[in-house]
């Protein structure tokens, strides 16, 4: 199912954007002069008035995201606060409290329309920026096969699911398991489990919550998604969902409006997926840009 990643590709530091920013600092005596050149469409810092950017980013995003950020911070000298990965719903419920943030990136349409809806971000920013898999995971030792959804009745233990008003995965997994009626609630946020699974299912604060529950040995099978299986050591794909059975998963971003660097924050947002050298972390790690 992997045969779709790209390759893993040296990541290269811009040595051509360092030079010129030297070249500028040297023509210019104030210590305040512009490391980047005068127009250039990449974003650029002042010296001793860099920018740092507050990204709020889905739970899924923790392993790839801090080495986008250093190939960014490498070429345009913005830096980074301490990112925040949680579930999609909890980073909305933050940005609604007050948070300041400049960037946010959900798991989810739905979560993203709630920031939206709230005034938590600039709508004319939003971009659907990657997609996803749905998979169900076991432990890399064990012996379980799934063949379809309905399988999991079978299965002797816990089962690890998001918590689905927090963690879109969760949601998705609901729907799911609606699909084969396992669930309620085809919308996957309000329904109860069948009595066959009912008692079994522990329910997660964050995708990476439930693939943990599967390494530690506390759940048997999880559902999380592909970029998941890269993050954690000791998990395997049991089942890949099927992409009918659930909404589709797409990784909004967009720019927030509490941001003090909206242009800078753009521009992150683009680097993500236009430089090469960052698409080809994103595949290393599950990813796919979306269409």
């Amino acid at each position: 199912m992997f045969d779709h990643m790209m390759s893993r590709r040296t990541l290269i530091k811009s040595g051509a954007a360092a030079a010129a920013a030297g070249m500028l600092a040297g023509c210019n005596n104030d210590a305040q002069a512009p490391t980047g050149s005068a127009g250039s469409s990449k974003p650029t810092a002042t010296d001793g008035d860099a920018v740092e950017l507050q990204i709020f980013a889905a739970n899924s995003l923790e392993k790839a995201m801090p080495k986008v950020q250093e190939l960014f911070t490498d070429e345009t000298g913005t830096t980074f606060a301490d990112t925040q990965f949680r579930g999609s719903g909890d980073l909305v419920e933050q940005m609604t409290a007050g948070a300041q943030v400049d960037v946010l990136i959900t798991a989810s349409a739905g979560t993203m329309d709630d920031a939206e809806d709230g005034e938590l971000v600039d709508p004319d920013t939003r971009v659907d920026m990657f997609v996803n898999d749905l998979v169900i995971v076991a432990a890399q030792d064990s012996d379980i096969t799934i063949d379809s959804l309905e399988d999991i009745v079978n299965i002797d233990g816990n089962i690890a699911i998001g918590e689905p008003g927090a963690v879109p995965a969760g949601k998705y997994a609901n729907q799911s398991l609606a699909s084969v009626g396992l669930y309620s609630d085809d919308s996957g946020a309000n329904g109860v489990y069948d009595a066959s699974i009912a008692d079994r299912v522990n329910q997660a604060n964050s995708v990476g919550t439930a693939a943990q529950y599967v390494s530690s040995g506390e759940c048997v099978i999880g559902f999380v998604y592909t970029s998941d299986v890269y993050r954690y050591d000791g998990l395997k794909v049991v089942y890949t969902v099927p992409a009918e059975a659930h909404s589709a998963i797409v990784y909004p971003g967009a720019v927030a409006t509490t941001s003090k660097n909206p242009d800078v924050a753009q521009d992150f947002i683009t680097f993500c997926m236009e430089n090469e050298d960052a698409l080809a972390i994103w595949s290393q790690y599950g990813f796919e840009l979306a269409k």
